[in-house]
């Protein structure tokens, strides 16, 4: 843990809880279209999920990073946590009611809250840590979230095959009304993050005299002109790129990988198949701690480089495995590597952005990846929409990876020895 910094730890509580509460909920939806579709129907429908988590960030990028550098950002975590009490109690509503589609719909409200909450969080670990500290601390972050994702996935998960044991009738709507006790966890967990925010330490504002211009904002002109504030850093632009690759490769291996897995496994128990996808999370855990730890001094390309091919050759190989710890050891791999490609990465761009235009430059970097990873997304749905085997998916995807990260790398190189 990084030394002499005052918060660090319950603002990684306030991480591990808001990321369950993001997670539990699309977990529950995702089981849910596991239990009902198969093949290409569920890979377009999760498709559609996690691109309704994504559109915010796009949506949100400018209002999102005006907040940030408008108002404290402890302040900005605490609306956002007030915020998803209310949007989990409607959840549960939906649950109770049955009512699958609204439920669906508020997996995009929830994304909402957490756009804003985004560039707040990362732009707190700047203000708290000193630059020998960045890489340290994303590490501790990157694998606080991780951790509590993995922790989303199987209490979610479990409690979801508990609560629909018995049921023989998988529709969508008896399954989400079999499983809506979760709706209370939801609940509780946001009123916990709630609470947690009171305990951050209070810190100023770092441009309270700032404006927004929301006409600028409906023209898409504060749009250009934050794309451009991104670009005049060649370094910075460069580590989005490589972000936003790993980032849009892994929401494809996401939507893909459950039903390919069903269809060679021939397994129905969401516990197993979301497992597996679980330990691309331990892998990350594990790379970013050991990313962070290497990078304490400096921040290594060479580190860079590693994780990227290490990420190529894992998605090589997963399509070949025909049984389940051989897919557990892939997808470690995948997530290992992920881990030490993205930490020197994000305190790369960290370390470079002005301080005054910190909130900017991080909601602009989750705008890039979060178009990215909906482009990855929207291509994924129509590719299952015409029925595509999802075999095909995850033979094509190193090789795409390989393509995109290749001359990314290459240029990074340079950018850093300049």
């Amino acid at each position: 843990m990084p030394k002499n910094i005052s918060g660090l730890i319950p603002f990684l509580l306030v991480a591990f809880i808001n990321a369950m509460v993001d997670l539990g909920h699309k977990i529950t939806i995702q089981n849910t279209l596991f239990k009902v579709y198969d093949d290409a129907t569920q890979v377009a429908l999760t498709a559609v999920v996690n691109a309704l988590i994504l559109l915010p960030f796009i949506l949100l990028f400018t209002p999102a990073g005006f907040l940030s550098d408008r108002f404290a950002k402890p302040k900005i975590m605490r609306w956002s946590a007030c915020s998803a009490v209310f949007i989990t109690s409607m959840i549960t509503l939906c649950y109770y009611q049955g009512w699958f589609q609204a439920a669906f719909g508020f997996t995009f409200i929830l994304a909402v809250q957490s756009a804003i909450y985004s560039p707040a969080k990362y732009g707190y670990i700047r203000e708290v840590a000193d630059n020998t500290q960045l890489a340290p601390a994303n590490g501790f972050l990157q694998a606080t979230t991780i951790i509590a994702i993995l922790t989303g996935i199987f209490v979610f998960t479990i409690f979801f095959e508990l609560l629909l044991t018995g049921q023989s009738d998988l529709t969508e709507t008896n399954v989400i009304r079999q499983i809506a006790p979760l709706g209370w966890l939801l609940i509780a967990l946001s009123l916990l993050e709630l609470w947690l925010t009171t305990r951050l330490p209070r810190l100023p504002a770092a441009n309270p005299a700032l404006q927004y211009d929301w006409q600028a904002y409906r023209r898409g002109y504060l749009l250009r002109e934050n794309l451009k504030q991104l670009r005049r850093s060649t370094l910075i632009w460069r580590c989005i790129l490589g972000l936003s690759v790993f980032w849009g490769v892994s929401q494809t291996m996401l939507a893909v990988f459950p039903a390919f897995a069903k269809m060679v496994l021939n397994e129905t128990n969401t516990i197993v198949i979301q497992g597996l996808l679980a330990c691309s999370g331990i892998g990350i855990i594990v790379g970013s701690l050991l990313a962070g730890r290497l990078c304490r001094q400096a921040i290594r390309y060479s580190l860079i480089l590693i994780g990227g091919a290490g990420m190529v050759i894992a998605l090589t190989a997963i399509p070949s495995i025909q049984n389940v710890s051989g897919y557990a050891i892939a997808i470690i791999g995948f997530g290992f590597a992920g881990g030490l490609f993205i930490i020197p990465l994000n305190a790369l761009i960290q370390k470079t952005a002005p301080k005054a235009k910190l909130g900017t430059i991080l909601a602009g970097n989750n705008w890039i990846q979060n178009l990215t990873m909906v482009s990855f997304l929207l291509v994924t749905w129509i590719i299952a929409s015409y029925q595509l085997s999802s075999t095909l998916f995850l033979q094509f995807l190193p090789w795409l990876t390989l393509i995109l990260l290749a001359p990314i790398l290459f240029k990074l190189k340079k950018n850093m020895r300049s």
